[in-house]
């Protein structure tokens, strides 16, 4: 078990991969704001 080995933290990490072993951080977007249309036709 080691750095050949996908299942394990190290070898996700010597793999570059992600997985149950090793999550992702996950960035949180700022909220977007609502853009409010005005009605030019009468």
């Amino acid at each position: 078990m080691g750095k050949g080995d996908v299942k394990t933290r190290r070898g996700k990490i010597s793999r570059g991969s992600y997985g149950v072993r090793r999550r992702k951080k996950i960035k949180k977007r700022p909220p977007v704001e609502e853009k409010v249309s005005v009605d030019t036709k009468k």
